[in-house]
């Protein structure tokens, strides 16, 4: 099974059934695991902050991206423990994140520990909605001596859209956030918040404004990242 994945922040995706939303309950934390060789497990807390019980389900997914798309795939070279559970009201329970393949780490490698709440048939009244909240936890095993994101930017025209593309060709991610591109003055596109990542030898794009009325030569990138502020100059192609 394929799984593409959305929005990558802390969490995921709210699923809704009908009527009035009761409120979620389930949280996670850290929002973001990294190991680095030899070290090979982690953990993630989840705290139930319900009076109630709830049920859980825990997932691992190797994540890689493919022409600029996002992509989750079934593994079994890291494992959690335990795969479900029922989490008691107000209180925090621990799951291990374990990577098992005896394969040395090359480089970085990414995976997705989704967490998902899952819905109470016993609860359903009418005119009522359970939510059901999924977290998608980043989680990277790296090679101690792994170089360094080394990012290319780039800015696409694609049907009235402006795009901007990222080739990192170093070993490690790199986030990216609050980005802003202007020309001559004039703001182009931004996008607020998390925007994504761009994994090691790999490529992303994101759509950052619309396409209308940009003028030939170089605009300029402002962006936040794992390691500051990042401020590009970028090319535009395409039409």
């Amino acid at each position: 099974m394929r799984t593409m994945l959305y929005g990558i922040g802390a969490m995921g995706l709210v699923i809704f059934f009908s009527g009035i939303a009761q409120s979620a309950s389930l949280r996670v934390s850290p929002t973001s695991l990294e190991m680095i060789a030899p070290g090979s497990a982690g953990v993630l807390t989840l705290t139930n902050e319900a009076k109630r019980p709830i049920n859980v389900q825990i997932r691992v997914f190797r994540w890689t991206q493919v022409d600029g798309v996002e992509q989750l795939e079934p593994t079994n070279d890291v494992v959690v423990s335990p795969p479900s559970t029922t989490l008691a009201g107000a209180k925090e329970y621990a799951v291990r994140v374990v990577r098992v393949t005896k394969t040395p780490v090359a480089g970085e490698e990414s995976y997705r520990v989704l967490v998902d709440e899952l819905p109470d048939p016993s609860r359903k009244r009418a005119g009522t909605v359970a939510l059901v909240v999924r977290y998608s936890i980043p989680v990277f095993f790296k090679q101690e001596d792994a170089s360094p994101p080394k990012v290319a930017w780039g800015i696409v025209r694609s049907k009235g859209t402006l795009m901007l593309t990222a080739h990192n060709a170093g070993d490690t991610r790199l986030r990216l956030a609050d980005v802003q591109l202007s020309q001559a003055g004039r703001v182009l596109g931004n996008r607020k918040g998390l925007v994504g990542y761009v994994l090691g030898e790999s490529s992303m794009q994101w759509p950052i404004g619309p396409g209308k009325s940009v003028s030939p030569g170089p605009a300029a990138l402002k962006a936040q990242s794992d390691f500051g502020p990042l401020d590009a100059d970028v090319a535009i192609s395409g039409r």
